[in-house]
């Protein structure tokens, strides 16, 4: 591989300060379903955030996406897989992880640890602290496009987040119904 060189500046760009990253309440079909309320810090690409306008902080996601959840005690995403591997990381607090819309099992996380969900596996995750908590998830992208695909809902998401006014159209992002 060829060395290159870069400026500081050029590296700033490369630079996400947690204190000037945006955040969205509403970048999911699923939060405004109140148990999955939450906010969404797009650090690293756009990753699969079905809201047009949250800007990623640093927007090169070749092979990888990040992103930062905020959320109350017992909230979180609703059941949902990927295209791509998608893996969790608590930041702060405790947090379940969970999958499979019939027989659905869950295993609790802590800060730090890591688990690491296959594509095509319907999941979700909830702070199951007593405290707001951070969680970082992190997302495959397809080979060097930086797009990780498309969130796939569980159909039991689908109805309920209709029945709050919001779908996701052709192009992967939320509109109202």
């Amino acid at each position: 591989m060829d060395e290159i060189t870069i400026s500081k500046e050029e590296m700033l760009k490369r630079v996400a300060r947690f204190k000037e990253m945006k955040s969205s309440r509403q970048a999911y079909l699923d939060t405004r379903i109140e148990a999955h309320e939450r906010d969404t810090f797009n650090v690293i690409g756009r990753g699969v955030t079905e809201d047009p306008t949250l800007d990623p902080t640093i927007t090169d996601a070749r092979y990888c996406g990040i992103t930062y959840i905020g959320a109350e005690p017992g909230k979180g995403a609703a059941l949902h897989s990927h295209e791509t591997i998608e893996i969790f990381v608590p930041l702060t607090g405790k947090w379940v992880a969970y999958w499979g819309e019939e027989d659905q099992q869950e295993i609790e996380i802590d800060q730090f640890d890591v688990v690491s969900f296959p594509p095509g596996v319907l999941r979700g995750f909830r702070n199951a602290g007593d405290s707001y908590a951070y969680l970082m998830a992190i997302i495959g992208t397809k080979e060097e496009t930086g797009d990780g695909g498309r969130v796939g809902w569980a159909k039991s998401v689908l109805e309920e987040a209709r029945k709050t006014g919001l779908r996701v159209n052709e192009e992967g992002d939320l509109e109202e119904v």
